[in-house]
């Protein structure tokens, strides 16, 4: 194997655990981890939500933790071109969230969702986010009526039983 293709592949790696990181800032509601993974001129659109600086859009999540009791984003396929130290990608997710209701305990409100990304190796050779366009390709939000173990946060056991640095709180070590 070439040494070019060596390294697209490591890269190629390293964009799909910048995605996975995503999802586990948004669901162990890690806002730190999660204003770690954006570029310092990112932007953000998340449809009819928020559109604008990724440092706004940080924000605008840690508003929202308090009422979001469960979040579960789950990757599924994620293609990616790397082009030198930028890169382009589109992510197919689920996205599943429960939130309040104006009338009732509370609503599933979950989306098929496309994550069309642009990425950039930072001069500490990490990759982040440099702009980042939800698509909602599909929503659903009904009653919700079930149970589980909602809202951990810190509580995750997966804070205690995974030990090394990947899976600790905050920006990444």
């Amino acid at each position: 194997m070439s040494e070019p293709a060596l390294q697209a592949l490591i890269d190629k790696d390293a964009i799909r655990e910048l995605v996975l990181l995503y999802s586990r800032a948004i669901d162990r509601q890690d806002i730190a981890l999660l204003r770690d993974l954006y570029t310092e001129d990112a932007t953000d659109s998340h449809g009819d939500s928020f559109d604008g600086p990724a440092p706004e859009y940080c924000d605008f999540i840690a508003r929202a933790f308090p009422y979001i009791p469960y979040s579960g984003h789950h990757v599924c396929n994620h293609l990616i071109a790397v082009d030198g130290n930028e890169a382009s990608g589109e992510v197919y997710g689920l996205a599943y969230h429960l939130i309040p209701a104006r009338d009732g305990p509370g609503e599933e409100d979950f989306m098929a969702v496309r994550y069309i990304d642009n990425y950039r190796r930072c001069p500490d050779s990490r990759w982040r986010f440099s702009k980042r366009v939800v698509t909602y390709d599909f929503k659903l939000r009904r009653p919700f009526e079930g149970g589980g173990l909602l809202g951990l946060g810190e509580r995750d056991p997966s804070y205690a039983l995974c030990t090394q640095t990947l899976f600790a709180r905050g920006p990444r070590g």
